[in-house]
């Protein structure tokens, strides 16, 4: 296993403590998920950008890292259903697409890297999960109703980035004659 399959990996590490953390109601600890989120999702960005420089590139990451993805953003969107803090029709859509997907590229010879459109959709749903679940209070001088606004606009952009990616990733290219 080569190191940038290995932080794919590691991301993993950091979802049980999310979710312990999005269940407390301590701001530090809340605060202590957001960093751990954030962490794991920045993860996502250092594997690929080493896969690409020292030419690590397997079929295993690329396999993996989608899969992981997907684990990172399932898991903390699923509490947030419960903690009713997002729409659940929202998510059964996200989910729809990703089970989709994975579906369709079992039935693929070759396994391509994420499009600028997969890219769009992981990071939209990284930041909405973020600004999500950032324990923000009226302490800090912030309209919570502004910020909910905020949350929900973010939400619903990553809703629909993800469907519009999951199109774009199954609709045949046009090959030139």
């Amino acid at each position: 296993m080569n190191l940038p399959n290995s932080i794919t990996l590691s991301r993993l590490l950091g979802l049980p403590i999310v979710v312990y953390c999005l269940y407390s109601n301590e701001i530090t600890v809340r605060w202590i998920g957001f960093g751990v989120f954030v962490v794991a999702a920045l993860t996502d960005w250092l594997d690929g950008y080493l896969a690409r420089k020292l030419d690590l590139v397997t079929d295993l990451g690329k396999f993996l890292d989608p899969l992981v993805d997907k684990l990172l953003i399932l898991i903390p969107l699923l509490i947030l259903i419960d903690l009713h803090l997002v729409s659940a029709v929202g998510v059964c859509l996200i989910l729809a697409r990703e089970l989709t997907i994975a579906g369709w590229r079992v039935g693929q010879t070759q396994i391509s890297g994420a499009n600028i459109w997969g890219k769009l959709k992981t990071t939209s749903q990284i930041v909405a999960i973020a600004m999500i679940i950032a324990p923000l209070s009226s302490d800090l001088g912030w309209s919570i109703a502004n910020w909910h606004l905020y949350c929900a606009i973010s939400f619903w952009l990553a809703v629909a980035l993800t469907l519009i990616s999951g199109l774009i990733y199954v609709i045949p290219t046009k090959t030139q004659a």
